[in-house]
C-alpha cells in the first residue's frame, strides 16, 4: 500500500528521498512541449511511436510527428485545461493518419504542456464511464459510513477486476487502517490491519492529494527514462500529476515482498484534505484501459462527495441532537435553583447524545456522581488539574493516565473523560468517563520496525515481513469523536446559560407553562364534551332500529366499539394521520372474518386526519355491517370491492360496491344507519356521498376534501401479501443454499443486483463471472448448487454453460434482455426464465418452477 517518494516539499523529510521522477512505465510514451509546440523532453521509447530516436524528436516541432487534425484536438482540450493540477483527456485519436488510436492525457507542468500517449483499447470501447452513476446511485442507499465503505470496494473491484480493493484510512498519526474490502475469493483478507505511517511517508500523501489515480499494471515491468535529464535551467521535468511516471524501486520491492503483481490507487478526499486511499492489488499483470481508470478516478471523487455527504449527515444529525439536549435541559431546569438539582436527570439525556460510563458534577462546592467515577476525594484532585488543562473550554483524553499520574490509581473505574466548565469559576465541572477499553491492535508487521537502515545509507527500506503483529492497548477508553466533542462544546454553551439565566426569564417561563397548561385543560374538557354528546346521540339514535334490549345493546355495543377501534388506531400513530387500508381490514376482521377474501380493496391507501378519521370510521363501520346482515357478504357468493383514489385538488374518493350478492331493496325508511351513511360525510366534513340501493348491489361513493388528507401512500406489505404471494421453492432449496450459485452476466451492475436477489433470498456463497471461460473454470472447480444464467453475453452466449450445468445435473435458470427463447427452443425449453428488469419475486417464481 505504501507509494514512492516524490520530489515535493523535501526539506520536511527526515530520510533521504528516492524519487524517480526522470523515468516513466513503459506501456505509454510521454512527450512535453512548450507553448509554441517545440519539443523539450520525450520518453526513450518514442521510437516505437514516431520510428526516430527520440534524442533527434528534442527540439524539433511537434507537428513533424503528429498529425494536424489530431493537434487541433489537442489545442482544443489545452483551451479547457484548468489549474496545474488538472488534466484532461482524448480517447480514439488518430495521431498519424493511419488508422491506429491512442488514449491521451494532457496537463501542464511548468511551462510545459505534458501529453502522455497510450494504445486505445481494440475493438469494441465500452463505455466504463456510465458504469459509474448506476454505482454511485447503489451506493447512496447504504445506512453508515462503514456500509458506504464497504460497498465502494465492492463495485470499484466490479469495475475493474483487482483481486483485492480496501478501502484504507488514515488516523491522525498518519498510521492507517483497512476498514472496509472486496476480495476475489482466493485471496487473504488484509480487513482491520493497521499499517505503519512509514509505509506511506508525509511526501507521497501530500502527492495522493494533487494526483487522485496512481496504477502499476506490472512491477516487472521495465521502466525508460526521459530525455533530456533535465531542461536548460537544470531542473528535471515535474511529473507531479503524470499517470505514467514510474515509481520508486522501494515501492516495487514493497509489493514484491507482499506478493503484489500490479497495484492501483484512487485518493480519497475530503473537505480537500486527504482521508485515505481506495487501494487495489492484483496477484498477476492487469492492464487496465484508460476508459477503466478515467471512470475509476470519477469513481473516487463520486465515493469522496459521498463520504463527506454521510459525515456531513452524522455531524448534522448531532447537531440536531445536541439542539433537542438544550432545549430539554433548558426546560428541566426552567425553574431556577441550583443546576444538580436536576442532575439525574439531565444525565440520563447526555448520555443519549454522548454516550459516557460515568459523570460527576462539581457545582458550588457539592459533589454528584452517577456510573463509574472515581471517587470524591481523587476527583477533588482532578478538578485542580483540569483548572490548568481546560478551565474554559471542553477538554478531553482517552488516557488520563499518561497525563495525571494519580488517575492510575483508579483506571480501573476510569481511563478517558471528558469535561465541561460550567461556569467561570474554574472549580465547577460536569465530566463524563469512559471505562478502560482492552483492545488488541493487529499491524502488519511490527510498526516499530518498520523503518531500518538499507544498503544506501538512511533511506527508507520496504519491510519484508507482513506477519501480523499483535499490540495489547492498556490505559485507553473509546475515544471521544469530533462529532462528541462539537456536542459537548454545545452542551456547555447550554449550561453555562442555564446557570447565568435571570430570574425573570425562569419567572416567565412558568407564566407560559401556567397558560399552556389552563390551555390543555380547555382543550380536554371541550373533547370530553364532544365524546359524551357522540355517546349521547348513539345511545339515542341507534334505539330505532331496536326491537329487544339484547339488539339495542348488540346495535349501540357495535358502534361503539367501531368508534374505539378508530380512537385506537389514531393514538397507536401519536394522533397522526391513519391508514384507510386498515381501517377497512380491521372492521372487515371484526364483523366478517369468514368473507374477508371477498373484501376487495384497490388503488393507494389514504393518510385520513385524525379529525376525520372517527367519522369515517363510523360510515365503513354502517357500510360493513349492513353488507355483512342484508348485503353481498350475506351469503356465500358476493363480494365487495372497495376503489380509492384521489382527485385532481388532492380530495380521497371512495367507491363501495357490492355484486354477486342477494337482490337489494331500497330500505322504506331512513334508519340510523342509512343516515350515518349519507349525511355524516356531507355535514361533518364538508363532502359528498350518494348511495344507490341498485337491486344489483349495493353501490356509495364519498367525496371527503383535501383538507381531511394527509397523503396518499403506496399500500404496506401487509395489505399486499394476498397479491404478492410468490410460489415456494420448498424442499429445493436447501438443496440450492448449501452450495455456490454463480451467476453469468456480462454487465456488472446487473450481476451486483443479482447477487444482492440471489442473497436476500437466502443464497451465501455467490460468484459473479462475465464470460463463458470464466464461467466453465467455476463449474470444473465443483460446489456449484445452481446457476443464473444471461443469454446473450455480448459476441456470445451461456448455451455453452448451460450445456455443461445440464450434463452435471445442476439445476439453473436463465436471464434475458431481449423477452425472446431463442436459447429454449430446442434442449433447454424447460427451462425457466425471466425477463429483465426482473425482481426477488420472479426468481423465487421461476426456482419454484424447477421442481417441476
Amino acid at each position: 500500500m505504501a507509494d514512492e517518494l516524490h520530489q515535493v516539499d523535501l526539506s520536511t523529510c527526515d530520510l533521504e528521498p528516492i524519487h524517480v521522477i526522470d523515468r516513466i512505465q513503459s506501456f505509454g510514451w510521454l512527450i512535453a512541449c512548450s507553448s509554441d509546440w517545440i519539443v523539450n523532453h520525450v520518453s526513450t521509447n518514442c521510437d516505437e511511436l514516431f520510428g526516430t530516436n527520440a534524442t533527434d524528436i528534442v527540439g524539433q516541432p511537434v507537428t513533424q510527428f503528429i498529425a494536424a487534425s489530431a493537434i487541433h484536438d489537442i489545442r482544443t482540450r489545452l483551451q479547457v485545461l484548468g489549474n496545474g493540477d488538472s488534466v484532461e483527456r482524448l480517447f480514439e485519436v488518430d495521431l498519424h493518419n493511419d488508422g491506429r488510436a491512442f488514449d491521451i492525457a494532457i496537463h501542464t507542468s511548468g511551462r510545459s504542456f505534458v501529453l502522455e500517449i497510450e494504445r486505445s483499447e481494440s475493438g469494441r470501447r465500452r463505455d466504463y464511464v456510465s458504469y459509474v452513476r448506476p454505482m454511485i446511485d447503489r451506493m447512496r442507499k447504504s445506512q453508515s459510513l462503514e456500509g458506504l465503505c464497504q460497498s465502494a470496494a465492492r463495485h470499484l473491484r466490479g469495475l475493474t477486476g483487482f483481486d483485492r480493493v480496501m478501502v484504507y484510512r488514515f488516523e491522525a498519526s498518519g498510521a492507517g487502517e483497512v476498514v472496509a474490502e472486496s476480495l476475489n475469493g482466493g485471496v487473504d483478507s488484509f480487513k482491520g490491519l493497521h499499517f505503519p505511517a512509514s509505509d506511506i511517508p508525509a511526501q507521497a500523501r501530500r502527492l495522493y492529494a494533487r494526483n487522485i489515480l496512481r496504477i502499476i499494471s506490472d512491477v516487472d515491468d521495465p521502466t525508460v527514462p526521459i530525455v533530456p535529464a533535465t531542461n536548460p535551467d537544470g531542473a528535471p521535468l515535474d511529473l507531479s500529476m503524470s499517470g505514467l511516471r514510474a515509481v520508486s524501486p522501494i515501492h516495487i520491492e514493497y509489493l514484491r515482498n507482499m506478493g503484489v503483481k500490479a497495484s492501483m490507487s484512487v485518493s480519497i478526499m475530503r473537505r480537500g484534505k486527504l482521508w485515505g486511499l481506495m487501494a487495489c492489488h492484483h496477484y498477476a499483470p492487469l492492464n487496465l484501459s484508460y476508459s477503466v481508470r478515467t471512470a475509476a478516478e470519477l469513481f473516487g471523487e463520486f465515493f469522496s462527495y459521498l463520504l463527506e455527504q454521510k459525515e456531513s449527515d452524522h455531524a448534522y444529525a448531532m447537531r440536531g441532537q445536541s439542539m433537542r439536549l438544550h432545549d430539554e435541559i433548558m426546560a428541566r431546569v426552567a425553574g431556577g435553583g441550583n443546576m444538580l438539582d436536576a442532575f439525574g436527570e439531565f444525565g440520563e439525556s447526555i448520555q443519549d447524545v454522548v454516550p459516557f460510563d460515568g459523570v460527576i458534577g462539581w457545582v458550588d462546592g457539592q459533589f454528584l456522581q452517577r456510573g463509574s467515577t472515581p471517587s470524591q476525594a481523587q476527583f477533588e484532585k482532578l478538578a485542580r488539574f483540569l483548572n490548568t488543562a481546560g478551565a474554559s473550554t471542553v477538554w478531553s483524553t482517552d488516557n488520563i493516565g499518561a497525563l495525571h499520574e494519580p488517575a492510575k490509581e483508579w483506571l480501573d473505574q476510569a481511563a478517558g473523560l471528558l469535561a465541561l466548565p460550567v461556569s467561570r469559576t474554574p472549580r465547577d465541572y460536569i465530566v463524563l468517563f469512559r471505562k478502560e477499553l482492552l483492545r488488541e491492535v493487529h499491524w502488519a508487521g511490527n510498526p516499530e520496525k518498520a523503518v531500518e537502515l538499507g544498503p544506501n545509507g538512511a533511506r527508507l527500506t520496504p519491510r519484508k515481513s507482513f506477519d501480523i503483529w499483535r499490540e495489547e492497548r492498556r490505559g485507553y477508553s473509546r475515544p471521544w469523536t469530533e462529532e462528541e466533542i462539537q456536542a459537548a462544546e454545545s452542551l456547555r454553551v447550554t449550561l453555562l446559560e442555564v446557570v447565568l439565566r435571570l430570574a425573570d426569564a425562569a419567572h416567565q417561563e412558568r407564566e407560559e407553562a401556567s397558560k399552556r397548561q389552563d390551555m390543555l385543560i380547555a382543550e380536554l374538557n371541550h373533547r370530553v364534551r364532544n365524546i359524551l354528546n357522540l355517546i349521547r346521540g348513539l345511545v339515542s339514535q341507534s334505539k330505532e332500529g331496536a326491537s329487544t334490549i339484547d339488539e339495542f345493546a348488540e346495535i349501540i355495543g357495535s358502534r361503539i366499539y367501531a368508534l374505539a377501534r378508530a380512537h385506537d388506531q389514531v393514538t397507536r400513530t401519536d394522533w397522526s394521520p391513519s391508514s384507510l387500508y386498515q381501517l377497512i381490514r380491521t372492521e372487515t376482521e371484526a364483523y366478517a372474518t369468514e368473507s374477508a377474501d371477498r373484501v376487495q380493496i384497490h388503488g393507494p391507501d389514504a393518510m385520513v386526519a385524525p379529525n376525520a378519521f372517527t367519522t369515517l370510521a363510523l360510515v365503513v363501520h354502517e357500510l360493513m355491517t349492513n353488507s355483512c346482515k342484508y348485503g353481498a357478504l350475506s351469503d356465500s357468493r358476493g363480494k365487495v370491492t372497495v376503489t380509492i383514489s384521489h382527485g385532481e385538488d388532492g380530495s380521497l374518493e371512495i367507491d363501495w360496491h357490492e355484486s354477486d350478492g342477494p337482490p337489494v331493496r331500497a330500505p322504506a325508511h331512513r334508519g340510523f344507519g342509512s343516515t350515518i351513511i349519507e349525511r355524516t360525510i356531507p355535514h361533518e366534513l364538508g363532502g359528498r356521498a350518494d348511495v344507490d340501493f341498485a337491486a344489483s348491489g349495493l353501490h356509495a361513493a364519498f367525496h371527503i376534501p383535501d383538507r381531511h388528507v394527509a397523503s396518499f401512500d403506496t399500500p404496506t406489505a401487509t395489505e399486499r401479501s394476498r397479491e404478492n404471494e410468490a410460489p415456494d421453492a420448498g424442499e429445493l432449496e436447501a438443496a440450492l443454499f448449501a452450495g455456490t450459485a454463480l451467476i453469468v452476466e456480462d454487465n456488472v451492475i446487473i450481476a451486483m443486483e443479482a447477487e444482492d436477489i440471489l442473497r436476500d433470498y437466502g443464497f451465501t456463497d455467490c460468484q459473479i463471472v462475465g464470460s463463458v471461460q470464466a464461467a466453465r473454470a467455476i463449474i470444473d472447480d465443483g460446489g456449484v448448487t445452481f446457476a443464473m444464467l444471461d443469454v446473450n453475453l455480448g459476441k456470445e452466449t451461456s448455451e455453452a454453460v448451460a450445456e455443461q450445468l445440464s450434463e452435471l445435473g445442476t439445476p439453473f435458470i436463465l436471464a434475458s434482455g431481449y423477452g425472446d427463447r431463442s436459447l429454449t427452443a430446442g434442449r433447454f425449453a424447460s427451462v425457466p426464465i425471466i425477463t429483465k428488469p426482473y425482481s426477488l419475486r420472479d426468481v423465487k417464481s421461476a426456482i419454484a418452477r424447477l421442481r417441476r
